[in-house]
């Protein structure tokens, strides 16, 4: 049995992730984000809590961006408790971005005969998005995270909460919005940190609610899932750019290059600082490069937003033909 949920969480996963991987979309000013779920989101409200620890981050890694973050979680509830109250709680907020984490007490609840209905949980979660969608805001979807934090198929409730994550990620693909595979996360993080096999005390104080280490953890998925990562350790990516620029190019030209290298952390998000330079060096080593860009991000994942980002292919597209050569270098600096 196992096995089999092993297998079907992995297909499930990289199926979505198909549809899923080219949709983080990140954070513009005057974003409003809506965390909408159940007591682990109310918690997650508190001092350390999830969502205080995603605010912090945005405040401090998008700095000058007016981000606002709402909670809407409230303890207890389930999928048809979020459809009764999404207009109250949510939309009246008129949001531009619905994160919805929800599916534990669906799951919970059945060993007290209150749990959801499959088809109703799969049904309330297509309305959810449907009326969050007419209002013209996104949604990411995350699946329901663990009750119980033994290896995967050794907790009682295991089985059907893969069957329930698995209808989130089924309706993450169906209906073309991003997913946030929080079960998959945690089993993967519990791999790894879980090596006695207990069934609390990792990741949740009991099993489900999120303690510090697990508050860090979930806070650190949405960021991601915006393409903003928390630092890692104090460092930080340094992307290293040298130009040597042809004969002909004339001072004005190289100038607009520079302004707009410099207009890039004002377009792109996942830049973390910026500095430029021209080289100054007494040491006759520089081969003809005249100006040094350094750009940096927090880890790779900023980094591979940037390159493809529409900014930076246009900047690409002006600063190409003026090039003799390039040099690029990236490394990690504390």
């Amino acid at each position: 049995m196992k096995s089999v949920i092993l297998a079907l969480t992995v297909a499930m996963a990289l199926m979505t992730n198909l549809s899923v991987a080219e949709e983080i979309t990140p954070l513009k000013d005057g974003d409003r984000v809506v965390f909408l779920g159940d007591s682990i989101t109310a918690q997650g409200g508190r001092p350390g809590g999830y969502v205080e620890l995603f605010k912090a981050q945005i405040a401090e890694r998008l700095k000058g961006k007016n981000i606002e973050v709402i909670n809407a979680g409230i303890g207890g509830h389930k999928v048809p408790n979020l459809q009764a109250r999404l207009d109250k709680d949510v939309l009246a907020h008129d949001p531009t971005v619905v994160v919805i984490y929800i599916g534990i007490n669906d799951v919970w609840h059945s060993i007290r005969d209150q749990g959801t209905p499959i088809d109703k949980y799969e049904a309330g979660l297509i309305d959810l998005i449907e009326r969050i969608r007419e209002k013209e805001a996104r949604v990411i979807l995350a699946t329901p995270s663990v009750i119980g934090e033994k290896h995967a198929g050794e907790n009682p409730l295991d089985g059907m909460l893969a069957q329930y994550a698995g209808v989130s990620r089924k309706v993450a693909f169906e209906h073309d919005v991003q997913l946030l595979d929080l079960h998959d996360a945690f089993h993967h993080k519990l791999e790894e940190l879980n090596a006695e096999n207990v069934e609390k005390g990792i990741l949740t104080t009991d099993g489900v609610h999120l303690n510090a280490a697990g508050n860090q953890f979930v806070a650190e998925q949405i960021l991601s899932a915006f393409g903003v990562s928390p630092m890692k350790s104090g460092k930080m990516l340094r992307h290293v750019v040298l130009f040597k620029f042809k004969e002909e190019i004339t001072d004005a030209q190289i100038q607009e290059v520079v302004d707009a290298f410099s207009n890039l952390p004002n377009q792109i998000d996942t830049i973390v600082d910026y500095e430029t330079g021209t080289d100054v060096s007494v040491e006759n080593k520089a081969a003809g490069f005249t100006h040094g860009f350094i750009v940096s991000f927090a880890d790779e994942k900023g980094r591979d937003i940037y390159l493809p980002h529409p900014a930076h292919q246009e900047f690409v597209k002006l600063v190409g033909p003026r090039l003799d050569d390039v040099l690029v270098f990236d490394f990690y600096a504390k």
